[in-house]
């Protein structure tokens, strides 16, 4: 049986893009399910920091903070955010940047590590995703990643043990050393079979049309002797 495409991808718990490209990855790997031949695909998070220096509690608005740390003008950022909550809807997420709570997020990382551990990474990473953009949950916070971690089933106690001890820390700078040795800048960014490397939220059909490409590249592979 042909070996399944793996798709590594490179995000940030608070890149808005990031969520809309798994979005758009998964609608797209949907789309191929009912192909005569479905490409088999699994789909591995790594992961990157956007903004490593942002305070834990940071005290102000999404505007306050890319005004501030950005440099840019209120109302330009006003636009951009208003841009992005459509282009987040036409995937199905209802972003709400007006009660979002901005946070580093290496505490967020390091729980998808250890949920990678024991299966749930996938879980971990939607459950996660959604409660920053869509519920403005904090996510840099322990108490609040703990009580995430246990609504896809994660043992609590285990998480904080694991999250307060930071041992998963390291893992999360080996994503980050990855990333820079293939040259990645920005993210989300998609590894597909350790050949091809796609940049940003592409749409939906790109991501179909790429699994069917690979996938049909496996099946004119000459087999194993």
């Amino acid at each position: 049986m042909t070996e399944p495409i793996k798709i590594d991808v490179w995000s940030d718990i608070a890149c808005p893009w990031c969520y809309i490209g798994k979005r758009n990855l998964e609608t797209g790997l949907a789309e191929t399910a009912t192909d005569a031949d479905a490409p088999r695909v699994e789909v591995t998070f790594h992961s990157y920091e956007l903004s490593p220096d942002t305070p834990v509690d940071f005290d102000g608005t999404e505007i306050d903070f890319l005004s501030e740390y950005k440099g840019m003008p209120a109302d330009q950022v006003q636009q951009m955010l208003d841009r992005v909550t459509g282009v987040a809807a036409d995937a199905g997420l209802g972003y709400r940047f007006d009660i979002l709570k901005h946070t580093n997020t290496v505490k967020a990382h390091e729980l998808l590590h250890f949920a990678k551990e024991r299966g749930l990474q996938k879980e971990a990473t939607e459950r996660l995703m959604s409660a920053y953009f869509t519920e403005g949950r904090h996510v840099g916070n322990i108490d609040d990643l703990v009580a995430l971690a246990g609504d896809v089933g994660l043992d609590t106690d285990q998480t904080r043990d694991a999250l307060e001890s930071g041992r998963y820390l390291e893992a999360v700078r080996a994503d980050q050393a990855q990333a820079q040795a293939y040259g990645i800048q920005g993210v989300p960014f998609f590894v597909i079979d350790g050949k091809y490397g796609v940049s940003g939220a592409q749409p939906a059909a790109a991501f179909a049309q790429i699994a069917r490409q690979v996938w049909a590249e496996r099946a004119e592979e000459p087999a194993a002797s």
